[in-house]
C-alpha cells in the first residue's frame, strides 16, 4: 500500500463519519443555511428589490421570492458583469461560470468565495466515500484523467474572470493531486474537441491510468481513439490499473454495454450531480441507490411536484416535507447569490435517511406530443432494456414524435447510433414493449390506436457528433438532449 492510499483511507473514514452526522441533522442544517442566506441577502440589490427585510420565516420567503429561471436574473448578472458589487451576493463573485444552457442559451452563473468549496469538496467527498465503503484506494497512486473544458480563463473589462465550470475548478485542484493529474495544462487548453481528445490519447496511452472521469459520450470517444491508436483489444489491456470511472451529466445505463465492450470488463462507477449553480449531489455508496444530497454545503433546497409545475397554486416544499418516488422540480437558493432558482432538472427521492435522489429528467426535455409526457428516466430505462434484449451496444439516441407521417398513424421515432449494424425492427419492438410498461399513457395511446408502435431510424456512425459539431457543442460538458417534443434535432439528424 502506497503512502497516498494509506492517507486516503484515514481521511475517508473521517469524511464518512462527518457525512453520517450531517445526514442525521439534515433538516437542522437546511434551516441554518436558510437563515444565513437571508441575513446576507438583505444587503444586496436583489434583497432590496424583494423586501428581504420583511423576510423572517420561510413562508415570508415564499411570499416575496417566486421560482425563476436564468432569464429573470439576467439584469442582475449584467450589473455584475459591469463590475457592480453587492448585486446578488455580497461583494463581487470570484468567477462567472459560462455555460451553454439547454434552456436559456449561454449563461453566466456567479461563483463566489463562499460557494467555491462546494464544487471542490463534493467531488473529493465522492471519491472518499467510495474508499470508505469499499476499502479500495489504490487508484489514488495511479494517473487520473478528467475530460473537461479548458482551464484557461478570460476576463471581462470589469476584471471578473469567466470560463467553463470544469476549467475554473481545474485551477483549484489540490497540489497533492497535481502530479497524478492528466492531461497537461497545454493539452487541456486546446479548444477544438477532436484535436484535444487525440492529443489526450497520445499523452495518456503509455501512462498507468487508474481513474477516468467525464461525460460518458465523450469518454467513449476517448476510449475509441485510444484503441484505434494503440491497436489494443481493450482498455484493460492498455490500462491494467484502470479501476474507477467517474461520470455525471447523463444517465450511464444506456452506455454500460458499450463501455463493458470497450474496457473488456465492468468497472466500478461513481455518479456526480454537479451544475454551474451548485454541486448538488454525488453517489456515496455502491450498495445503495441514489445520490447523497449535499445538505450542508451552502445550498437551500426547495421542491415542487413536477405535475404541478407552472401552476399558480403549486406548493413549494422544503426537505422536511418531500416524499420518496415523487417527481419534483428542484429549486436552489445558494451562497453564490441565486434565489429560488430553477435549474430545469427533475429529481426523485429514493431515500430520506439519508436524503438520496436520482435525476429523472429536464422540465423542458420530454416527449408529449400526444399527452404521454415521457421523461428521460423512462427513455433511458427503455433503451437500456431494449439494447440488452437484442445484445447491442448503443452509442447514442434521441426520441422525437412523428406527428404527421406520410401515411398511417403518428408514432415515436427513436434515432439510434450503434457501432455495428443492428436489427432496427427488433430494437423498436423492445423499446415499444418497455415503454408501454413504464408509461401507462403511452400504452393507452398504442392500445387506443392513436399511435403506431415505435420506429427506429439508424444514424450513421459519428452522426450525433456531427450534429453536435454543427451546433458548436462538440465535446466538453455539452450534452445532446435525448428527448424532444418537436423535430428540430430529428430533422437535422435525418440530413446527416
Amino acid at each position: 500500500m502506497g503512502i497516498k492510499s494509506f492517507a486516503a483511507k484515514i481521511i475517508a473514514r473521517r469524511v464518512a463519519q462527518r457525512m453520517a452526522r450531517e445526514a442525521e441533522q439534515a433538516l437542522e442544517h437546511q434551516r441554518a443555511i436558510f437563515t444565513s442566506l437571508m441575513n446576507t441577502g438583505r444587503n444586496t440589490a436583489f434583497g432590496q428589490d424583494h423586501a428581504f427585510n420583511s423576510i423572517h420565516t420561510y413562508d415570508d420567503f415564499v411570499t416575496h421570492v417566486q421560482p425563476n429561471d436564468y432569464e429573470y436574473f439576467v439584469p442582475y448578472i449584467e450589473r455584475i458583469k459591469n463590475g457592480e458589487a453587492n448585486v446578488l451576493w455580497k461583494g463581487r463573485p470570484l468567477y462567472l461560470c459560462k455555460t451553454s444552457g439547454t434552456t436559456s442559451g449561454t449563461k453566466y452563473i456567479p461563483l463566489t468565495k463562499e460557494s467555491l468549496p462546494n464544487h471542490i469538496s463534493s467531488a473529493r467527498n465522492a471519491l472518499l466515500s467510495y474508499i470508505a465503503e469499499t476499502g479500495n484506494a489504490d487508484f489514488v497512486e495511479g494517473k487520473m484523467i478528467f475530460l473537461q473544458g479548458s482551464p484557461k480563463l478570460d476576463h471581462l473589462p470589469s476584471g471578473i474572470a469567466f470560463g467553463r465550470l470544469s476549467g475554473i475548478v481545474a485551477n483549484h485542484v489540490p497540489s497533492y493531486l497535481q502530479k497524478n493529474r492528466m492531461p497537461s495544462y497545454a493539452t487541456n487548453c486546446i479548444e477544438d474537441w477532436e484535436t484535444k481528445v487525440n492529443a489526450i490519447a497520445d499523452e495518456t496511452m503509455d501512462q498507468p491510468m487508474s481513474l477516468i472521469s467525464g461525460i460518458p459520450s465523450w469518454v467513449q470517444m476517448y476510449f475509441e481513439i485510444l484503441l484505434q491508436k494503440s491497436k489494443a483489444t481493450s482498455l484493460s489491456e492498455l490500462f491494467p490499473n484502470f479501476s474507477l470511472f467517474v461520470y455525471g451529466g447523463v444517465n450511464f445505463e444506456p452506455y454500460k454495454a458499450k463501455f463493458k465492450a470497450l474496457v473488456g470488463k465492468n468497472i466500478p462507477t461513481i455518479e456526480l450531480y454537479p451544475a454551474s449553480e451548485g454541486f448538488i449531489a454525488f453517489q456515496d455508496s455502491q450498495a445503495h441507490e441514489g445520490l447523497w444530497l449535499n445538505v450542508n454545503s451552502g445550498i437551500f433546497y426547495e421542491f415542487i411536484e413536477a405535475s404541478a409545475w407552472g401552476k399558480s397554486d403549486a406548493k413549494r416544499l422544503t426537505l422536511e416535507h418531500v416524499q420518496c418516488d415523487v417527481n419534483y422540480v428542484i429549486l436552489l437558493t445558494t451562497n453564490a447569490g441565486l434565489w429560488c432558482y430553477c435549474i430545469g432538472d427533475t429529481v426523485k427521492f429514493v431515500s430520506l435517511q439519508p436524503h438520496r435522489i436520482k435525476v429523472t429528467g429536464r422540465i423542458k426535455h420530454f416527449t408529449s406530443a400526444f399527452g404521454e409526457h415521457i421523461i428521460a428516466e423512462e427513455a433511458d430505462a427503455a433503451m437500456a432494456y431494449a439494447s440488452e434484449q437484442i445484445n447491442a451496444a448503443i452509442h447514442e439516441f434521441h426520441l422525437a414524435p412523428q406527428v404527421h407521417p406520410d401515411q398511417g398513424l403518428p408514432y415515436h421515432e427513436w434515432f439510434v447510433e450503434a457501432d455495428v449494424d443492428l436489427n432496427a425492427s427488433a430494437l423498436a419492438k423492445a423499446l415499444d414493449q418497455k415503454m408501454q410498461q413504464l408509461n401507462i399513457y403511452y400504452r393507452d395511446l398504442i392500445n387506443g390506436h392513436v399511435l403506431e408502435p415505435a420506429k427506429v431510424t439508424l444514424v450513421k456512425k459519428g452522426g450525433f457528433n456531427a450534429y453536435m459539431a454543427s451546433q458548436g457543442k462538440l465535446g466538453g460538458q455539452n450534452k445532446l438532449p435525448r428527448l424532444s417534443n418537436d423535430r428540430k434535432i430529428a430533422d437535422a439528424l435525418e440530413k446527416i
